[in-house]
């Protein structure tokens, strides 16, 4: 059987007409193609409860923790900035009840974007909430206005980690955030920036979490540069090894 990864999914108000005002769960279809063009078997993870999510989890063989919304800054102690946009409180809780549970069952992880951010916070580290007003004149563009499957910003790759053998020491990357890391979480790792010093990359420093996880969005990239498409193969090839050892 093909490994399973679990894609965490989110919310919107369905624009059908008739169905104005109901909630349609959903993750974006570049997840799942890229998936199954790795050859694994994706599965959306609706938002739930802290039992779902661990119930999700023991289904799956790698976790992908999407973008989206921002991260809630009262979970690093911060009031909301002044262009802070929309926060979803239930998701927060349940991306981090499910990356609690993919590294307690010992599985692969892979954060896209706000998935960076959510573990970062989740290890106890902080957040820019807008990067424009709070970082400083030194900041690239990192909300870009060429198709988003266009490389807009260079990073450079420590080679002490494992998204050095995916992309290696430089490469190019799309860019849509307007959050970053600002202190980063305990037992994490910073393994790429980009040329003004944001943060795009980390990894766990603890060998017994399997986490990768990335401010920009791969599964955009992958389907036309083998690097990014390199980052779901690794992905499935460290799911399909978790697997057979939790066999």
């Amino acid at each position: 059987m093909k490994p399973i990864i679990g894609v965490s999914g989110t919310q919107l108000l369905n624009p059908a007409r008739g169905f104005e005002g109901t909630l349609v769960a959903y993750t974006p279809q570049n997840y799942i193609d890229t998936v199954q063009g790795v050859g694994a078997t994706p599965i959306m993870l609706p938002v739930g409860t802290a039992e779902d999510a661990k119930n999700m989890v023991a289904l799956i063989d790698a976790l992908i923790l999407t973008g989206g919304h921002d991260v809630n800054p009262a979970l690093y102690g911060e009031e909301p900035h002044r262009n802070l946009t929309g926060i979803f409180p239930k998701r927060d809780a349940f991306d981090f009840a499910l990356y609690a549970a993919a590294i307690e069952k010992g599985i692969p992880v892979l954060g896209v974007c706000r998935g960076l951010q959510i573990i970062n916070v989740y290890h106890g580290g902080s957040l820019y909430q807008d990067l424009p007003s709070q970082y400083g004149d030194e900041l690239l563009l990192h909300v870009q206005k060429a198709p988003f499957d266009i490389p807009m910003h260079s990073i450079s790759v420590q080679t002490e980690s494992r998204l050095y053998e995916a992309v290696g020491a430089h490469t190019r990357v799309n860019t849509f955030h307007h959050q970053a890391i600002k202190q980063l979480g305990n037992d994490l790792k910073a393994v790429a920036h980009s040329v003004d010093g944001i943060v795009e990359a980390i990894e766990s420093a603890d060998p017994n979490i399997d986490m990768i996880a990335l401010q920009w969005h791969p599964e955009i990239m992958a389907t036309t540069d083998t690097a990014n498409n390199r980052l779901f193969e690794d992905l499935v090839a460290r799911a399909a090894k978790a697997k057979l050892k939790l066999s």
